[in-house]
């Protein structure tokens, strides 16, 4: 396993995970609601950013691996998996978006390992439309974990109708994934 600065942020994202879901099992006396939404905000926040600065410094340093190729995304998912989890128990996020968007990252991985075991990994490389959901939930996710209006801005609503444009977007580009895929799934299915 290589070990460079774009891994060590990518592990350093996955363990700010745990740190995210701890902050709302604090005690109340020792810090308040606003203050545990706070922390998991910024907590997600800079998970979020390390998914930017990581993929960044891979590049720019020439310093991209095998490893850190299938590492990456694995935190991403799990970074997104765990703060719509924690939305939904906090009441926040209703379980059937937290369900599309979960089940759709877990279907599209699942179908670009299979393209790329057949060598047709190209078909189901990210998209613009992958590119904008994926900005929409990591702009939604923060609002909605902190949700207390900001100079009379309702933080929670602009969270809820974010990540309902990620939810129509995450089935949108499904649907784009699995049209790009679907020749090489009768073609595969042929041979056998």
């Amino acid at each position: 396993m290589p070990l460079n600065t774009p891994i060590l942020l990518t592990w350093l994202r996955i363990i700010l995970i745990p740190l995210m879901i701890a902050v709302y099992y604090v005690p109340g006396s020792w810090l308040q609601v606003v203050g545990r939404d706070l922390a998991a905000t910024l907590v997600f926040v800079v998970a979020a950013v390390t998914d930017w600065l990581d993929g960044y410094l891979a590049r720019r340093w020439q310093q991209t691996s095998a490893f850190g190729a299938f590492l990456d995304p694995v935190a991403d998912k799990l970074m997104v998996a765990a703060a719509l989890i924690v939305l939904v128990q906090l009441g926040r996020l209703d379980a059937i978006l937290a369900t599309i968007i979960i089940g759709r990252e877990i279907t599209i991985s699942a179908l670009r390992e299979w393209m790329a075991q057949i060598g047709a990994h190209r078909s189901v490389a990210v998209s613009m439309i992958g590119k904008i959901k994926t900005s929409a939930q990591m702009i939604a996710i923060p609002l909605l974990l902190y949700q207390a209006p900001v100079s009379g801005f309702d933080v929670f609503q602009a969270g809820t109708w974010l990540i309902y444009v990620a939810a129509v977007l995450t089935l949108w580009s499904m649907g784009y994934y699995m049209r790009m895929a679907w020749p090489h799934l009768i073609e595969e299915d042929r041979r056998r």
